[in-house]
């Protein structure tokens, strides 16, 4: 069952012209967007699906706030569709869509999809650096910054569920071929599909049933420069920032994380690892030691001879655990 990791994500929400004017600022490009949402995708074709939260076409809410309603996910072809079919079928209920989508719902009662994967390929190069001691990666005289520089969300990453029970949740996707790559002691942990190298897809984490819900999804970008650009445009438009920016521990992936109107954060990131079967899961407590290697604290542009850089200003939240 070679799932490669989530096509995009439907949110039935409380604000449809608050949530498409921020996606929109975030980066994503709308796509067939009508007076009744639609899509908003990233530069392969993953995307986020905006509806209203009364919309009939939208799978049926869970009993909680959360406005998330369908994770659909991209297979590498028919078979994959096949395989993943025939393992549901054996305790639940599938239906497959007019759209080809192939639907259930998970153990933990989140409405589920899958599909063919509508990822295009792109071709677009990674941030460049240059260092003492290795090869030129960036030409001479070509700029690393610039003003206008494009910092565009490339592919849906992950995205971060919050279960009343990890244990039975992390079993319902074993049965799909998600491996755990990573934990956080009697939290949860990072999940990896077998059709990606990603270090996580999916990360799960225990809360009481009445949080259950989407924590936060998040898009991956160029490198540490494009979630430092994108971000920094992000919060000039008006938009707080949650945590970050910085860096993860468990799948070393840079992030930045915002508010927003969709009832979660939404994330920039950055230079994840990749693993394979061959990887050995680590654990270790959840907090603020194992959650990043560092953290930075955004502040205004400045210069020498001006007030001291944040001065009197509170610090940032420490976030939520990945």
């Amino acid at each position: 069952m070679n799932i490669i990791g989530p096509d995009y994500l439907v949110f039935g929400v409380n604000d449809l012209d608050a949530c498409i004017q921020y996606l929109i600022d975030y980066g994503l490009k709308p796509v067939d967007l009508d007076e009744n949402g639609g899509l908003l995708e990233a530069l392969d074709g993953t995307g986020i699906v905006l509806r209203r939260h009364s919309d009939q076409r939208l799978p049926a809410p869970l009993e909680t706030a959360t406005q998330l309603r369908e994770t659909v996910y991209g297979v590498m072809g028919e078979s994959d569709l096949q395989a993943i079919a025939a393992e549901l079928e054996k305790d639940r209920h599938v239906v497959w869509g007019d759209d080809g989508v192939l639907r259930c719902v998970d153990d933990m009662g989140f409405a589920l999809g899958f599909q063919i994967t509508c990822r295009r390929a792109i071709s677009l190069p990674a941030e460049a650096v240059n260092a003492p001691g290795d090869q030129v990666h960036r030409a001479v005289n070509v700029l690393a910054v610039t003003a206008d520089m494009p910092a565009l969300p490339r592919s849906l990453s992950h995205v971060v569920y919050f279960v009343p029970d990890a244990a039975r949740a992390e079993a319902f996707y074993e049965r799909l071929g998600f491996v755990c790559t990573d934990r956080f002691t009697d939290v949860g942990p990072f999940l990896r599909p077998a059709g990606t190298q990603d270090h996580h897809t999916l990360f799960l984490i225990q809360t009481p049933p009445f949080l259950k819900g989407i924590e936060h999804f998040t898009f991956h970008m160029g490198g540490p420069t494009d979630v430092m650009v994108a971000g920094t445009r992000f919060v000039e438009k008006g938009y707080s920032s949650f945590w970050g920016p910085g860096r993860h521990k468990m799948g070393s992936n840079w992030f930045w994380y915002f508010n927003s109107p969709l009832g979660c954060h939404v994330e920039y990131d950055a230079d994840m690892d990749l693993h394979d079967d061959h990887w050995l899961a680590r654990e270790t407590p959840a907090g603020a030691d194992g959650s990043q290697i560092f953290l930075f604290s955004r502040q205004e542009k400045w210069a020498p001879g001006g007030p001291p850089p944040g001065a009197g200003k509170p610090n940032q939240s420490s976030g939520p655990l990945e």
